[in-house]
């Protein structure tokens, strides 16, 4: 992905190095399942306690070592997508006649506190509606790689996409629809509810890298093919094969890797947020 040179956001706050208090996240069992559950499946968060807190990009601190150069590098490409995300979804929100509210970022070490709970590096990078904040320990670069077989800098851009995405939704209030279907709806059909959200958040993705690369022309060779292996390393089926040895397709939280694809490709291929009606149509 060309990136280097390129403004980064303002929105970036960076808690890099500073203590997120002890984390209790229960038996090796809960911490997997806190995993599968962002990665990418439902709300970790609600296995951890509420507090909050933050600090300014520009406020680092070191309490836990200084960030090698690698590290500070990668930190300045997430900051760069965001503010790629900021300029696409700025001018489609102007061209629709609304204003788009840009939401923040927060980079953080091992653990730390936002408006919907504790967060750990186990939970996986996920937005949160209460702060309007995305979260991601950026070591979830690495787990793409080695656990995922998802590396390249554009499949990491996706997944800040995806929960960019999350952002959209809430600001078109789509996300309140959904939720306000819990109590009302019956368990599968909320978990159902809640996929259609997910892949909508991916469509959004494509959508963001269409109008990206039309602006910046930020794609190079292998791009689209990073972000394709990324969905489907992270669709339901294939997690949950791989955690269990069988699929449940009840308890899928995302979707399957065909649909993370199908949705993606859609949203990159038409560049057109009207097309993006996963609760019509969630299987393509």
């Amino acid at each position: 992905m060309r990136w280097k040179g390129r403004r980064q956001s303002s929105n970036t706050y960076d808690r890099r190095g500073q203590g997120g208090g002890k984390m209790k996240l229960g038996i090796g069992g809960i911490v997997i399942a806190i995993v599968l559950s962002f990665i990418f499946g439902g709300n970790p968060l609600q296995y951890l306690n509420i507090v909050g807190g933050g600090a300014a990009l520009k406020e680092q601190t070191t309490t836990r070592g200084v960030p090698s150069a690698e590290e500070d590098e990668l930190a300045a490409f997430v900051s760069v997508v965001q503010a790629d995300t900021e300029d696409v979804w700025n001018k489609i929100f102007r061209d629709n006649g609304s204003q788009y509210r840009e939401p923040k970022m927060v980079l953080f070490t091992s653990a730390t506190r936002s408006g919907c709970g504790n967060a750990s590096s186990a939970t996986g990078p996920f937005y949160c509606p209460a702060d309007e904040t995305v979260y991601i320990d950026l070591t979830f670069y690495d787990e793409l790689r080695t656990r995922f077989g998802a590396p390249g800098d554009f499949a990491m851009a996706y997944v800040i996409a995806h929960e960019v995405g999350h952002h959209v939704q809430k600001l078109l209030g789509t996300t309140d629809k959904v939720h306000s279907q819990r109590g009302r709806a019956s368990k599968a059909q909320y978990n159902a509810l809640s996929v259609r959200l997910e892949l909508q958040a991916d469509f959004y993705a494509g959508v963001w890298a269409n109008h990206a690369e039309k602006m910046k022309h930020i794609l190079e060779e292998g791009d689209i093919e990073e972000a394709m292996r990324c969905a489907n390393a992270i669709g339901d089926d294939r997690l949950q094969m791989q955690a269990q040895g069988y699929v449940v397709p009840d308890a899928f939280t995302h979707g399957t890797s065909k649909q993370r694809m199908y949705w993606f490709k859609k949203g990159l291929e038409t560049g057109d947020i009207l097309q993006g009606n996963t609760f019509a149509n969630p299987n393509m």
